[in-house]
């Protein structure tokens, strides 16, 4: 299991937007949420911690053996780094509320295309380009492969990934769709997010209890409630803390959402199994991503506005995109080419990933992103 700026996803810069003013104070609708852009490389370091240190598979191979026995005391605490998929789509569903706001339907597409797809392009040729190359352990897909990958839909359309992590931006596709459809296009107001929040929580629910294949991948159960909790935060951004309603969608979203992080993630003790996850610590990293996008939706992280977050909001996407397949190749190439211990290889590993996404940032995101918005929505 693998992430928005992981979707999941990958949310627009984070800015508030105009509201109303509450108990007398106003509102700076230019002000930047660098704490939410904080707590987007927070779950993506979380998401990259499982993946170097908290599972078996392909890992292991770059290790030369299991993480559990590179890191005997921290692999247990890695494991439960997954659960940074879910803090992401609850960040999403804060961002795209916020963005999708006062949007026309176009802009709102426009948008989530240019966000998501030329790191996501960039992404792709590289890790199939390295992978092809003679000297390293993993494979390429068949170029056919390769080309259905760059749609978005390998998913659906039942073709392997060249991307471990590229599920969860299916799941945030179909979010988008679902709150441009149901919010963006007859246009956003508190009481359409309030019916789309309750009317996809009880839909998720029946379609879980109805066992129907479709119905599950439109309405995703397991994931709902945190995109949907995300949302319930922003509400109490936009109108504030005195907002029954919105702490209701936020309560009802981590009630239900606790229960499928426990039904995916909890199994026995078991000897054959690489790692064990108790109930509590799942409930327990579960709650501690909704308060901590609570905290920032009622202005409590708002000391946190230091600029360096503004560049970690902006290498979260691409990072979370090239560093897993790409952090095998290092891995193997430090700890078993060089020899270096593995702590020492974990940590630099992380940093040319994110040495990485710098580039990616610079040179693919911030060039790409504004032509491919304009062509797509030129009024803008």
């Amino acid at each position: 299991m693998t992430t928005p700026q992981l979707t999941t996803g990958a949310p627009d810069v984070v800015t508030t937007a105009p509201r109303p003013a509450i108990r007398g104070r106003s509102r700076d609708s230019s002000s930047r949420l660098r704490a939410l852009d904080g707590l987007r490389l927070l779950a993506a370091l979380m998401v990259a911690a499982y993946h170097y240190g908290g599972r078996g598979g392909d890992i292991a191979q770059a290790w030369g053996g299991s993480p559990a026995h590179q890191f005997p005391t921290a692999a247990p605490l890695f494991a439960y780094g997954c659960l940074g998929v879910q803090i992401f789509f609850v960040i999403s569903g804060f961002v795209i509320c916020l963005s999708g706001w006062g949007r026309t339907l176009r802009a709102f597409v426009a948008s989530r295309i240019s966000r998501l797809y030329p790191a996501y392009w960039a992404a792709i040729l590289l890790i199939t380009a390295v992978f092809a190359l003679p000297w390293v352990a993993y494979k390429a897909l068949p170029p056919s492969e390769v080309l259905t990958n760059l749609t978005m839909l390998q998913q659906p359309l039942g073709v392997h990934r060249v991307l471990g992590v590229c599920w969860t931006l299916w799941a945030e596709m179909r979010f988008y769709a679902l709150f441009a459809l149901c919010v963006v296009l007859p246009g956003a107001t508190r009481g359409r997010v309030v019916l789309f929040c309750a009317g996809w929580t009880l839909a998720a629910a029946l379609a879980q209890a109805a066992h129907e294949p479709f119905l599950n991948t439109v309405l995703m159960p397991e994931y709902a409630p945190f995109f949907i909790g995300g949302i319930g935060l922003y509400l109490l951004h936009r109108y504030g803390a005195r907002d029954p309603i919105a702490w209701a969608i936020v309560l009802v979203s981590w009630l239900v959402g606790q229960h499928y992080a426990v039904a995916g993630l909890w199994h026995a003790p078991s000897a054959t199994a690489f790692s064990y996850r108790s109930t509590a610590g799942i409930i327990a990293v579960v709650t501690i991503g909704f308060v901590l996008v609570a905290a920032v939706a009622l202005g409590k992280l708002r000391w946190a506005n230091w600029r360096w977050l503004t560049i970690a909001g902006a290498l979260t996407y691409p990072f979370y995109l090239v560093h897993e397949h790409l952090g095998w190749v290092v891995v193997r190439a430090l700890h078993r080419g060089v020899g270096l211990p593995s702590y020492a290889t974990l940590i630099l590993t992380v940093g040319l990933m994110l040495l990485l996404a710098w580039v990616l940032h610079r040179w693919i995101e911030r060039p790409l992103t504004p032509v491919l918005k304009r062509s797509i929505d030129p009024r803008r």
